[in-house]
């Protein structure tokens, strides 16, 4: 669907067809003519097959459906040499912008850091490496997969920062790996796999493991499922993100770009949390 098609959509048509709201492909619109212009100044070059509003379609498409190139080359009527440098371009574009930008680790140590974060890994699947699978071998059934560390802010939900790992690393050491560090007041809120970050930051809470050949008491149980109901909202993050399928289906591309893909689309989620209108204050909606 091109450009002029996509005007006749609904705002919730528009979001379920390309995953983004109206406002946040303004903004896209905004970034890359900005971007035209000032490439005008320099050097030319031949003129674009596809306009501006269709390229960031395209890429959109990509990331929402994760067809191969060539069918999306074949929807579009151009060579599938071109949606690939298409969305590369934009990628590129976008990932530079303020707008479209993570707040990164640093502001964890800001003058007011969050109160109350949490921290979770979701993992990714990838196609069986040629070299080194052990390294990317989750210890689940016939599943490889890169890891994903994202850091919610739970006042606002934004997402904080990210980090990547193989499928092999453990949950907390990729967290000690990435350098994350949390300011003495934050709070922050994990799952199992972070036994022991309490020993680098005591302001934390993870759920209380059944003692060996033991049960849980009444009280722990209680702990437990209230810590569960405030760590659920980055689970809920984790499912918008994964709308686009390009998280969720098993990523066929090299690995080196999956970090920016993936940083890219976080920042999109806060970009419309942020949006004045939006009906996204809550990560269920």
């Amino acid at each position: 669907m091109k450009y002029e098609a996509s005007q006749n959509l609904s705002r919730e048509e528009f979001k379920r067809l390309f995953g983004v709201k109206r406002e946040t492909f303004a903004q896209m619109i905004e970034i890359m003519q900005q971007a035209a212009k000032s490439k005008r100044k320099g050097k030319g070059g031949v003129k674009a097959k596809l306009s501006l509003e269709d390229q960031i379609l395209v890429t959109l498409q990509y990331w929402r459906e994760y067809r191969p190139y060539f069918h999306i080359a074949n929807d579009w009527e151009v060579s599938e040499s071109t949606i690939c440098r298409t969305v590369k371009k934009v990628e590129n574009v976008l990932i530079k912008s303020e707008k479209f930008r993570l707040a990164g680790k640093k502001s964890l140590w800001q003058e007011q850091p969050p109160a109350l974060i949490a921290i979770d890994v979701t993992e990714v699947k990838v196609e069986r490496p040629i070299h080194h699978q052990k390294h990317f071998y989750s210890g689940k059934k016939k599943l490889h997969a890169i890891k994903a560390q994202l850091v919610l802010n739970l006042t606002d939900l934004k997402i904080i920062c990210t980090a990547y790992g193989n499928g092999k690393q453990h949950d907390f050491s990729l967290f000690k790996a990435s350098g994350v560090r949390f300011h003495e007041q934050t709070q922050g809120l994990a799952d199992k796999g972070y036994q022991g970050l309490q020993n680098l930051h005591p302001n934390s809470l993870i759920p209380i493991k059944k003692p060996k050949n033991g049960s849980l008491s009444k009280e722990d149980k209680q702990f437990n499922r209230q810590l569960a109901r405030q760590r659920i909202a980055i689970e809920h993050v984790n499912r918008r993100l994964k709308i686009f399928k390009i998280l969720s289906l098993p990523y066929r591309n090299r690995r080196r770009r999956f970090g920016l893909r993936c940083n890219l689309i976080a920042a999109i989620y806060n970009f419309e949390v942020a949006l004045p209108t939006s009906k996204t204050s809550s990560p269920q909606s």
